[in-house]
């Protein structure tokens, strides 16, 4: 790939202190990152892997905030993450055999589905009910499934744990969502080991939004209880979409023949 421009390089760090923030307070800033790299002009492969370098560090920070502040416990979440771990390992050492062309059209798509799940689906209740699953369903089936997930494509991950801790545990909004951090964390991790493995990170940019994603979960973790979601969503929806739209256009896809 070309050389990174300065302004793209800044441009990627704002998105990164974003995405940071977004995925902190409701999940979901993938859905900006991941656009933005492939805008960069960095190959499908690469931005995956460079996607989840920066994510990582977020993620980590986020947990870290969690549990200093005793907001989750270690006790509670360490089985639900390392079943989340297979899950994200497994996905990472799928997508790696799946062709590039195939990959560049796949991610948008797959990105557009979950902005439109994002738009389109009912905001949780903060109200604890019964479960629908036992715990150790939800442990071995539902958490690996969307470590499978996050290991191919991942953005939206942090919500999906969120909404499958209301949905499938009977927990509240705040509590599934704090829970959701270190889940994350824990499918960033492997998937990034495998990544790291395969060779398909772009350090320079993957470092920069490191720092980003640790200024934006900073700033995150202390708005998550006084930042409506639903603004954050349209917020991720809005500059989703435009940046789908952009980078299909580039590839070509838009024009009229």
């Amino acid at each position: 790939m070309e050389l990174i421009s300065f302004e793209l390089l800044a441009f990627l760090f704002f998105i990164s202190v974003l995405a940071g923030c977004l995925d902190t307070v409701a999940g979901g800033g993938g859905l900006i990152s991941m656009p933005a790299l492939l805008l960069s002009g960095i190959p499908p492969l690469a931005a995956l892997g460079t996607n989840k370098l920066q994510g990582s560090m977020g993620t980590a920070t986020a947990t870290y905030m969690m549990i200093k502040n005793k907001k989750v416990s270690w006790h509670d979440v360490k089985h639900l993450m390392f079943t989340a771990f297979i899950g994200s390992a497994l996905g990472a050492i799928a997508v790696q055999f799946i062709n590039t062309e195939v990959l560049s059209f796949v991610i948008p798509v797959v990105l557009l589905f979950i902005a439109i799940y994002f738009l389109i689906s009912p905001q949780p209740s903060e109200s604890v009910g019964k479960p629908f699953l036992s715990y150790r369903q939800y442990k071995n089936i539902v958490i690996p499934t969307i470590g499978v997930y996050d290991g191919m494509f991942g953005p939206g991950t942090g919500s999906f744990f969120a909404l499958a801790g209301v949905s499938c545990q009977g927990h509240g909004l705040i509590s599934s969502t704090v829970v959701a951090k270190p889940l994350n964390f824990s499918t960033n991790i492997a998937s990034l080991i495998v990544f790291l493995i395969s060779g398909k990170i772009v350090w320079v940019v993957g470092i920069l939004m490191m720092i980003g994603q640790v200024i934006g979960a900073w700033l995150g973790s202390h708005f998550l209880f006084k930042i409506n979601p639903l603004y954050l969503r349209i917020l991720v929806i809005l500059m989703s979409t435009g940046m789908l739209i952009k980078y299909s256009h580039s590839m070509g896809w838009l024009n009229v023949v």
